[in-house]
């Protein structure tokens, strides 16, 4: 029922990519422009700026997308009571996840939640936390599951479960050998990490705070984007991983990696299910009761 152009035009607003906004919408790229020349032909006004390979928002452009913003929440409101009088739910939802969520813990809740509603179409894009925050922040996903121990006043928290960063070695690796070492040796251990952004590194920087340590106190040799990469670095050198426990339980039990304790240095954190501040409603409350209630039970 609502206007495709608005939904194009509120892509290429939010992302300012005429090349994103395709992605996102699996809609060609000259089908993009072309709803976006509609839009600009209706209003007799350019809507983006153009400035070389950019684009920016025109002051029309500012006024639409501010408009647009508040007829695509209400019809979604208005799509969802309508569609609840029969019990009937469907309609999109764009969920963000930060690295680890996404690949070790959601697919199995999203293919639960697809059981129970078939009718409701998940996009999902994962990032690390600050990032997964940030777009929600914009208005590019409408919620959002992030780690880490940052929280930012605007958005709202509820914390769904505990998880624990582990320092993990080969099997082959002299430390393997061990089962606990101490801060110190610790500190002369090449380590490799995530990237700024993630966070499993705001974990690991608050708990070495509480031990009087720093990130540069450390001999980190390598970050990478992804837990992934981590494992396959550790697998291929004498170096150690800090990763999530639930990242590595089918290497762990295959005998490739090892746990080494690092005394007086627990480090748990909180996964968190984060949305705008403000009531949840429509498939958002739907998203977050089943969520929640999931890891309750």
């Amino acid at each position: 029922m609502i206007d495709t152009r608005l939904n194009v035009f509120l892509s290429v607003a939010r992302n300012l990519s005429f090349t994103k906004a395709s992605q996102e919408l699996f809609i060609s790229q000259p089908a993009i422009s072309k709803h976006i020349k509609e839009l600009e032909c209706e209003y007799n006004t350019c809507l983006f700026e153009r400035m070389g390979t950019r684009i920016q928002l025109t002051k029309a452009g500012k006024i639409l997308l501010d408009n647009a913003e508040i007829i695509i929440q209400q019809y979604k409101k208005m799509n969802f009571d309508m569609n609840n009088i029969q019990k009937k739910y469907g309609g999109s939802l764009r969920v963000g996840a930060s690295t680890t969520i996404a690949q070790y813990l959601l697919p199995e809740m999203l293919a639960k939640f697809m059981q129970k509603y078939p009718d409701i179409n998940i996009n999902t894009i994962s990032d690390n936390s600050r990032n997964i925050e940030q777009m929600l922040k914009d208005g590019r996903i409408d919620v959002g599951m992030v780690e880490g121990i940052s929280r930012l006043p605007e958005l709202k928290y509820t914390n769904i479960m505990k998880d624990e960063l582990v320092a993990i070695v080969r099997k082959g690796n002299k430390m393997s050998e061990l089962d606990e070492i101490d801060l110190n040796t610790f500190k002369d251990t090449p380590i490799v990490i995530r990237e700024h952004g993630s966070g499993s590194l705001q974990v690991i920087e608050n708990y070495l705070h509480q031990n009087n340590l720093r990130l540069s106190d450390l001999n980190i040799v390598m970050s990478f984007g992804t837990t992934e990469g981590i494992k396959h670095f550790v697998e291929h050198t004498e170096t150690m991983g800090i990763i999530s426990i639930m990242a590595v339980s089918h290497e762990l039990l295959e005998n490739r990696f090892k746990i080494i304790e690092l005394k007086g240095l627990k480090m748990m954190r909180d996964f968190a299910y984060v949305e705008k501040r403000g009531e949840s409603i429509g498939l958002q409350k739907i998203f977050k009761h089943f969520i929640t209630d999931s890891y309750k039970a």
